[in-house]
């Protein structure tokens, strides 16, 4: 029996078939290891561990020799590293339950590990976009929707803007090719909002000329 969560989609990282007309230009998922150091903080836990084991071997240093103050600060150590390995294995629960859907009229997030949502963004709700370049090619694309699309920082955590409370701007995290696909949501965004947005009313009941 499969127990593939995703299975019932008819397309993967989207709810439902695209309408006529829409294609899609790019999906990706966060790169795992990029999204662990940054969005789980892996160098302040690091440091925050390392400093406990210098701190107890510089508290015992006088009180016995070398070698048992050393062994003394090993705890610390070993408690940080299975911490960051906990931490290692929630970024990469995350980047793989994770789908990022690019197309020519909006972008959709399927995010969640233990509660899946999906975020359709379509580009007439999108006021700007903002990337944050890596150096290994990898990155971020905060999309600010203002207030139009009201979401909550908690429930899109960690692909949102980090420390970017209100408005939450959701976010294309640790993404590879970033620049790549910037542009594409550039070209995308440009295209659909210049089109003409034609609204539908009902014009009320016609005139009749009087005989």
């Amino acid at each position: 029996m499969s127990h593939d969560d995703f299975a019932t989609e008819p397309v993967p990282g989207l709810p439902e078939r695209p309408p006529e007309g829409e294609r899609i230009l790019w999906q990706g998922r966060p790169n795992w290891w990029q999204l662990s150091y940054e969005a789980l903080s892996l160098p302040w836990i690091a440091g925050y561990f390392g400093l406990l084991a210098l701190w107890r071997l510089a508290s015992v240093w006088d009180l016995m020799p070398f070698g048992q103050a050393l062994g003394a600060s090993v705890p610390f150590l070993i408690l940080g590293a299975v911490v960051i390995a906990a931490l290692v294995i929630v970024g990469y629960v995350q980047s793989v339950t994770t789908l990022y859907t690019v197309t020519n009229k909006r972008v959709a997030m399927r995010v969640g590990a233990a509660l899946t949502v999906t975020l359709n963004l379509p580009y007439t709700q999108v006021m700007n976009a903002a990337l944050s370049l890596r150096r290994n090619g990898t990155g971020t694309i905060a999309l600010d929707v203002g207030d139009e699309m009201p979401l909550g920082y908690v429930m899109c955590w960690p692909h949102v803007r980090p420390w970017k409370i209100r408005p939450v701007q959701p976010a294309l995290r640790c993404i590879p090719e970033a620049e790549h696909v910037a542009g594409l949501i550039a070209d995308a965004a440009e295209a659909r909002v210049s089109l003409p947005q034609i609204a539908r009313r009902d014009a009320g009941p016609h005139p009749v000329a009087a005989e």
